[in-house]
């Protein structure tokens, strides 16, 4: 209302998303190399642990998050020339947790610098659009930078879930 699209986008830099840490029902993590098949990687991870916490039926589009924050963090949140480099270390993490009515994504990376979505009017571009396609999937995302012992920052995406025993309409 009055102000210009490119603040919609604008990522929520704060604290995690508002969930209780210690009432999380289920965590699972893996980490992931500096190369592009992290991505494949990342996948397969989401699959089997969305399997486990039997929440299939939200792979496609919790997936399809995981895939842009992966993304994301291998192209823009690696130091220039370390993603294809084969390194040996695992710079990007991702955690997936689970509470009652709420899963979060979330993607660690070395770097310090707020995820920016590019504004693009050319939606057949491959690169640019992929925070627009982390807005549309998930109910909210944001990112936060880390402190302490851990160096760079997490970028995070939550995806609200029906109550257990009702199944969303329509969706």
């Amino acid at each position: 209302m009055g102000t210009n699209g490119s603040t919609m986008l604008e990522p929520l830099r704060q604290g995690l998303p508002p969930l209780d840490p210690a009432a999380v029902s289920d965590a699972a993590s893996c980490a992931l190399p500096a190369r592009y098949e992290a991505v494949r990687e990342a996948r397969r991870f989401t699959r089997k642990t969305l399997d486990r916490w039997d929440m299939g039926d939200r792979f496609d589009d919790v997936c399809l998050v995981v895939s842009e924050l992966v993304t994301n963090a291998l192209r823009h949140g690696l130091p220039a020339n370390s993603a294809c480099a084969g390194g040996r270390e695992a710079p990007v993490r991702l955690h997936l947790m689970r509470w009652t009515e709420r899963l979060v994504c979330a993607v660690r990376d070395p770097s310090h610098d707020s995820p920016v979505a590019r504004e693009t009017d050319d939606f057949s571009a491959e690169s640019g659009r992929g925070l627009f396609l982390v807005d549309s999937f998930s109910d909210s995302w944001g990112w936060h930078p880390l402190a302490g012992a851990l160096d760079g920052k997490v970028v995070w995406a939550l995806f609200r879930l029906p109550r257990s025993g009702t199944r969303p309409h329509g969706e």
